[in-house]
């Protein structure tokens, strides 16, 4: 009883801190939104809302619920890690150089692993829970509140191990966690920005947007969150210029809060798999986004030759 009752305990805690966490970010982004989008930014903000309250509903709804099991999870695989020494690299090598490499390497090796991460996210088999995230057609900052709570427990769990078998000290671990959430923020912003030549090293908000657009051409690309280089390096980046495509997804969710998380659960999340078009792990020549019609956007049309360029 006791342990039911420290971990409700510890889950209203962390929704009183989630709330805290979110208002120098609304704030951020209320001023950036009105200095770039001057006085369009009044009509982005009433056309977002029912998405960013359902954002906000399932961000509580994890917090209530995935937080406390992702500390459990983080108590055994250190207690694994460390029973068994399964280090890959030990504890106190890293006491040896300055802190500011460490944090650099850890967000480095995080991003890498993320990029990984992110590419099995789109397989057919993770797509039905990864596809939550995606399924915000009006994506602002808060769609990085929008996942799924099994997409939130692998990614820790995933993210997590690897810094862990790193034997990266605390403070480099929770460096690489606000570095790499609070510019995930700013990536998931709707901002036209494509960096110009800074684009070559770090993630940029147009980028990610081409991400989450409906266009397939983009449906495999620009999996990073902090650095580019890794996109670059693997093949997976396409940035034609700022986002003017329509964003979502195509799979049939509904825009509550049981829908989006009920989604995976429903057969016809895979019907891909089932039917023969796809593997768990390949697309094979199922497209998980249907292409673009022409009077859907004309703009995306048109950047088919930068496109074509770009990933040549």
């Amino acid at each position: 009883m006791d342990t039911i009752t420290g971990l409700l305990f510890s889950s209203f805690e962390s929704a009183l801190q989630a709330a805290k966490s979110l208002a120098i970010p609304f704030l951020f982004f209320v001023c950036i939104g009105f200095v770039v989008r001057k006085q369009e930014f009044i009509k982005d903000l009433r056309r977002a809302f029912p998405q960013s309250v359902l954002n906000l509903k399932i961000m509580f709804f994890n917090v209530f619920f995935v937080v406390p099991l992702i500390f459990i999870t983080a108590g055994i695989l250190h207690a694994v890690v460390s029973h068994y020494g399964l280090w890959i690299v030990e504890p106190g090598a890293w006491s040896s150089f300055h802190p500011v490499i460490v944090i650099l390497l850890a967000v480095f090796i995080g991003d890498f692993t993320g990029y990984w991460r992110h590419r099995f996210e789109h397989t057919p088999i993770l797509w039905p829970s990864h596809a939550v995230h995606h399924s915000d057609d009006e994506m602002t900052w808060l769609t990085l509140e929008r996942f799924h709570p099994l997409n939130r427990i692998t990614t820790f769990a995933i993210d997590g191990s690897v810094l862990l078998l790193m034997g990266f000290p605390a403070y480099a671990v929770m460096a690489n966690y606000l570095v790499r959430h609070y510019y995930g923020f700013f990536i998931h912003a709707d901002l036209p920005w494509t960096y110009g030549k800074a684009s070559w090293i770090f993630v940029s908000p147009a980028m990610h947007r081409w991400h989450h657009s409906t266009d397939p051409r983009y449906f495999y690309t620009n999996f990073a969150t902090v650095f580019s280089i890794f996109d670059r390096c693997f093949g997976t980046y396409r940035v034609p210029g700022p986002c003017t495509a329509p964003l979502g997804v195509t799979d049939s969710m509904n825009p509550t809060l049981m829908g989006q998380l009920s989604y995976m659960f429903q057969a016809r999340a895979y019907s891909p798999i089932k039917s023969g078009k796809a593997s768990f792990f390949f697309w094979g020549s199922y497209e998980p986004r249907p292409a673009i019609q022409n009077d859907e956007c004309d703009s995306v049309q048109s950047l088919k030759a930068s496109a074509a360029e770009n990933s040549g």
